[in-house]
């Protein structure tokens, strides 16, 4: 480097002065210093570089997060005040088409605009028309669907241009024709897919700002997994996975179909969620339409009888969920569009996740116990430990008498080999089981009326000692009182006749929880009937009740009763209970006619024993004497 001089500091004889070059770098020096003081004390914070892209959710930065509606709070735009360019490359599909994908359980059928689903078919299960029409059951309600939203829309807090709220299905989200990429395997030429081979299929729409991806992933059980995010303009829009628009059974909402069932299957449709491992319902009359729930959701379901959509978020801490609620006016008389019109509930459901990023699992399939036994929702560890499914079935209160009831079924029916009819043999062998359980009641029935006879003579004289007393007569009640000490002291339960009922009932609640939830006995045959969760289509099963508790009544004796007990425990009770059959499911009624079989078989056999003829000897002996028939005694006279 050229050296440069100043002649100011130059001496008159041409050599540099001393002091002034030890001044010269004095100064130097100084000023290093001074520089690097300033560097080492105040020098400017170093700017971190900017994190790799993330490549999952758990790595990806949380984006700020929307102001959440409180729950039943109408809902806002959210939306991200800091808009970032745009991208100007539109991404969008050239024409309308349908994408397949099945595997052994299921056929879903996927729609390129809106990345929706149009149909999703159980194949194992079919409609009301049973096997033999062959129309396998599809879950999604297409006439509410194209009202309200078909299966897998996005929901977002969206508005239109005069600050209306969109419908899932004006949202343009769920508008626009998106580009599909399918991972692992392709399309055939018909458009279809087998699962598990596919890992995933990715559609993409970006148009006028506005950008989705939706990315649905397969194995080889009822769960999908879904993954969405949507943005505007490059800000987050809070985006959530929707089943809108009800699901299974409820056949009464399609125009084309024929609703078969007694009654509708919306009645009893409910949402029922899992929050710190504490699983609950509610019924379809109370769910709130458009309500906001950001609540730790390890689950949340939309369910009828038999079928369910339930959402499982990646990340509980995080989830929201939207509840929908429509109304839908249907014909009071099923398929008679004339009839008159009465209100029926529609709920749906939406989930996601607050960050705008949502990867939830899906079940949607049969309320099958085991089944449902082995999903498990999101634990605290991130892994599928949480609560399982189970819940969904609904046996309430019951669930400690119908739970053993259906393992015992289930059991037996497993036991019987292959068979169509193995439920019904099923029913018929526990019904056996649970009437030979109950012999020691119906012997301690049997020694109580037995007392009951020995001591109606001084039954009858206590009564005639108060009989010229009005009904209304406090002096009444010391003829109560004497009766149960006459009862107390002759060792007679004037209740012991009641007992085989009163166990009866709880069982026969049982049965009816376990028809009325176990998808399983739903459609099952035993000989002419068709489906044992629904009524016995010939009526032969209730009849059959009818005669088997009449004629059981009328061969057991009962002295200790009067002539109107009698002719009501005779009549009015099995045409009571065969009235109550005539339209429950016929499974009930296989189990209510074999026990009134076996029940009479067993009161003929009671009637041979020593107690059976002295009873029946006893009671001829009363009626004769009541009727005026029995042996005169002539008294001589002194």
């Amino acid at each position: 480097m050229a050296e440069i001089s100043n002649p100011n500091l130059q001496g008159q004889s041409g050599k540099g002065s001393g002091g002034d070059s030890g001044s010269l770098w004095a100064f130097t020096l100084l000023f290093l210093v001074v520089l690097l003081g300033y560097q080492y004390f105040f020098k400017p914070p170093v700017q971190p570089p900017s994190p790799p892209a993330a490549q999952s959710q758990s790595l990806s930065p949380k984006p700020p997060q929307p102001t959440l509606p409180a729950a039943g709070a109408a809902v806002q735009p959210q939306l991200n005040s800091a808009p970032v360019q745009a991208v100007s490359t539109d991404i969008v599909a050239s024409v309308e088409a349908t994408t397949t994908v099945e595997n052994d359980k299921y056929r879903i059928v996927f729609s390129n605009r809106g990345a929706e689903v149009i149909s999703w078919v159980l194949k194992n299960y079919y409609d009301s028309g049973g096997k033999a029409e062959g129309r396998q059951l599809d879950l999604v309600q297409h006439e509410a669907a194209e009202r309200d939203g078909f299966p897998l829309s996005l929901f977002t807090y969206e508005q239109d241009a005069q600050g209306r709220y969109l419908p899932l299905k004006e949202q343009a989200v769920n508008q626009g024709l998106y580009q599909l990429t399918v991972t692992g395997a392709q399309p055939t030429a018909t458009g279809n897919v087998r699962v598990p081979a596919t890992s995933a299929l990715t559609f993409h729409y970006r148009a006028n700002g506005l950008e989705a991806v939706k990315t649905i992933r397969f194995d080889s059980s009822y769960v999908v997994t879904v993954e969405s995010q949507v943005t505007r303009n490059g800000s987050p829009v809070r985006s959530l996975v929707a089943w809108p628009a009800g699901l299974g059974d409820m056949e009464e909402f399609n125009r084309s179909g024929v609703a078969r069932l007694m009654v509708p299957a919306s009645v009893n449709s409910i949402f029922a969620w899992s929050l710190d491992g504490k699983q609950d319902s509610t019924k379809a009359k109370k769910v709130s339409g458009y309500a906001t729930l950001d609540l730790p959701y390890q689950y949340a379901a939309v369910a009828d009888l038999y079928f369910a959509a339930a959402f499982m978020p990646d990340v509980p801490q995080r989830a929201t969920a939207v509840t929908l609620h429509d109304s839908i006016e249907l014909p009071s008389a099923g398929g008679d569009p004339n009839s008159a019109k009465r209100p029926a509930d529609l709920i749906g459901l939406a989930v996601g996740d607050e960050s705008g990023y949502t990867r939830v699992r899906l079940f949607a399939g049969p309320k099958q116990n085991d089944i449902l036994k082995s999903i498990r929702a999101t634990g605290a560890d991130g892994k599928p430990t949480g609560p399982t499914l189970e819940p969904l079935v609904q046996y309430t209160w019951l669930a400690v008498i119908a739970k053993p009831l259906y393992l015992a079924l289930h059991y037996l029916k497993d036991s019987l080999g292959p068979g169509e009819y193995n439920w019904g043999w099923a029913i018929i062998i526990v019904t056996f089981i649970i009437n030979l359980c109950m012999l020691p009641t119906r012997y301690m029935m049997l020694k109580s009326s037995f007392k009951m006879m020995g001591i109606q003579d001084k039954i009858a004289a206590l009564k005639k000692r108060y009989e010229h007393l009005k009904a209304t007569d406090p002096k009444r009640a010391e003829m109560n009182t004497e009766m149960m000490a006459l009862y107390k002291s002759e060792g007679v339960n004037p209740y012991g006749s009641c007992l085989p009922m009163l166990i009866q009932m709880p069982i026969l609640y049982g049965i009816y929880r376990v028809l009325a939830n176990a998808v399983e006995l739903r459609q099952a045959h035993w000989f002419w009937l068709t489906d044992l969760s629904s009524s016995d289509p010939l009526h032969i099963l209730p009849i059959i009740i009818i005669l088997g508790m009449f004629l059981t009544q009328y061969i057991t004796p009962s002295p200790a009763m009067d002539k109107s007990q009698q002719r009501m425990m005779a009549f009015m009770m099995p045409a009571m209970f065969g009235f109550m059959m005539w339209n429950l499911p016929s499974g009930l009624s296989l189990y209510w006619g074999t026990g009134s079989v076996i029940n009479m078989a067993i009161q003929l056999g009671i009637n041979q024993t020593k107690m059976g003829r002295e009873m029946h000897a006893k009671a001829n002996k009363r009626a004769a004497k009541k009727a005026g028939t029995g042996p005169i005694t002539v008294k001589g006279k002194r």
